[in-house]
């Protein structure tokens, strides 16, 4: 709103600086005028031009014409009277003093008549309709009129009928056209002024996008150094002084990459990290068309193009092992039905049992795998719900030791005494703890010990928030996995799938929820889900 309230004022200023010069310049034609009256009434050479009927006339009027010339030409540029009005009285003044040089030449009837035709013009393009009609018709009555009074006076003069009806019908004429005109350029100055203000508007709008774009946008000249750069292409530059500004200096790899570019425009660039501390771009070239020496750079975060990849890989996966474990679900589970029948069958020996459990077992697993990729292509929405954080996990580790036995393994919860309420959904926080477990009880143990694993309800002491942890005491997970722990089909075992965690950290941004990894001192890992606090929620409401 603001740039359209100065725009207005800013066109208002421009229309009134245009009125003021052509003022300017129309008193300026005023002294013109009454600077050749001034030579005619006191000039020896005036006496060769025209006869001076009435000299004290002459003199006085050329004066007084002279002085208030001047004085109209000191208000052009110094009053704040109405322009409308300050030029209806000077052509009122132009009138008089023409009706006076009339009067008082003999013989000078066509030149002032003459003269009259531009200060009928100016009342056409400045005034209203009504005022240049109302000027010619005074104008043409005083020279209608000056031809009647020499015919009945039998004044001498070479101003004919004729020539006095066509200077009244030019008058005329000149206010009529000039109006037209000062009309089309008024409709012309008000279609500019508007597309200015239309244009204006947009390149404070383009201007406004271009720097709060995500992407870094570079201007480059021939030699490669920095016209114009956006918020986030100074970012990634890290920043550098304002006066640094050749790209050699402030990113010598871009630079070198240009240069490859401009001389081979079929080489794609690589990415490329410009700044200490800076995320890794991708950067694109682009030859501006008005001149080959300006360049327009988009360095282009590439984690947004690894996320969109990864976004359309799982995507393509998900419905594609949809589709797989559908196909492997019905022969799985007439699998399972036979091994079921088999395992009822009376005086089957102890070997055929016991390749029995094995097929069960491995059936039972790859209706986890099943699960954990239908999990995947589902992404079923969330719906939260106040939770009371330590009573759900001590309902869930009693749970999972009844469907789960443990054998010599160890899992205990800790909760802190006071209450913790998180909105979460249920049933996906129970399979997110489900995995969590699992993943724990499977690889967090030292080679030939039992696991040792603790689920942990506690409050995080900065911020506040319900934390729910899943702890085991095994060797722990080196750095370069732990990189890799979210990343879907990254497993370390041969037995996995590399869902698991991956689905639990889907499931927990779902419920506006974070799980991190972090390893605990001495041996062990962590895996923490911050919530949101029930309260705070509500408050925020």
């Amino acid at each position: 709103m603001s740039a359209n309230f100065s725009s207005h004022g800013l066109s208002a200023g421009v229309a009134k600086t245009l009125k003021r010069r052509e003022i300017y310049f129309f008193s300026l034609y005023r002294i013109l005028e009454a600077g050749l009256f001034a030579l005619v009434a006191f000039s020896p050479v005036g006496m060769l031009i025209a006869k001076q009927e009435y000299p004290w006339l002459a003199k006085s009027g050329a004066v007084i014409y002279l002085m208030v010339a001047g004085l109209f030409m000191w208000a052009s540029t110094r009053s704040t009277m109405r322009v409308r009005r300050q030029i209806a009285i000077g052509l009122l003044f132009d009138l008089c003093a023409a009706g006076a040089a009339l009067f008082a030449f003999q013989g000078l009837d066509s030149g002032v008549c003459l003269l009259l035709i531009f200060n009928i013009a100016a009342a056409g393009l400045m005034l209203t309709l009504r005022a240049s009609i109302g000027f010619a018709l005074v104008a043409t009555i005083l020279v209608l009129g000056n031809y009647i009074a020499n015919r009945i006076w039998d004044i001498d003069s070479a101003n004919t009928a004729a020539e006095a009806v066509m200077y009244s019908v030019t008058y005329l004429a000149a206010a009529l056209l000039f109006q037209l005109l000062s009309r089309e350029m008024s409709e012309s100055q008000a279609l500019a002024e508007k597309r200015g203000e239309e244009l204006a508007n947009l390149s404070e709008i383009n201007e406004l996008v271009i720097r709060r774009m995500r992407t870094g946008i570079l201007v480059v000249d021939g030699g490669h150094r920095i016209r114009l750069a956006n918020e986030a292409a100074w970012a990634l530059l890290g920043n550098p002084s304002p006066d640094r500004r050749a790209l050699n200096e402030v990113a010598p790899q871009l630079h070198e990459s240009l240069w490859k570019w401009r001389r081979s425009r079929n080489e794609t660039p690589k990415a490329m990290t410009l700044a200490e501390g800076a995320p890794e771009v991708l950067p694109r070239f682009v030859s501006i068309n008005v001149t080959d020496n300006l360049f327009l750079i988009f360095l282009d975060d590439s984690r947004i193009y690894s996320v969109r990849a990864e976004e359309l890989t799982l995507s393509t996966l998900g419905r594609l092992s949809a589709s797989i474990a559908h196909e492997i679900r019905n022969p799985l589970a007439a699998i399972s039905y036979s091994a079921q029948l088999l395992d009822e069958s009376v005086g089957l020996p102890e070997a055929d049992r016991r390749l029995l459990e094995i097929i069960h077992s491995q059936c039972q697993r790859m209706n986890g795998i099943v699960e954990n990729i239908l999990g995947l292509a589902r992404r079923e929405r969330s719906q939260p719900e106040s939770i009371e954080l330590t009573a759900f996990t001590r309902r869930f580790v009693e749970e999972y030791r009844q469907n789960h036995p443990l054998e010599t393994d160890v899992m205990q919860s800790v909760n802190e005494a006071r209450l913790l309420v998180a909105m979460a959904d249920p049933q996906q926080l129970h399979q997110v703890l489900t995995a969590l477990v699992h993943n724990a009880l499977n690889y967090g143990r030292e080679p030939g010990k039992p696991a040792q694993v603790t689920v942990s309800v506690r409050h995080d002491r900065n911020t506040g928030a319900p934390l729910i942890e899943v702890i085991d005491r095994g060797p722990g997970i080196p750095p370069r996995v732990a990189e890799q722990l979210f990343t879907p089909f990254y497993t370390t075992s041969e037995h996995g799938t590399g869902l698991g965690l991956y689905i639990a950290k889907q499931l927990c941004e779902a419920n506006q929820c974070t799980l991190q990894f972090e390893p605990v001192p001495g041996g062990g890992s962590c895996f923490r889900i911050s919530m949101q606090s029930a309260q705070n929620l509500i408050s925020i409401a």
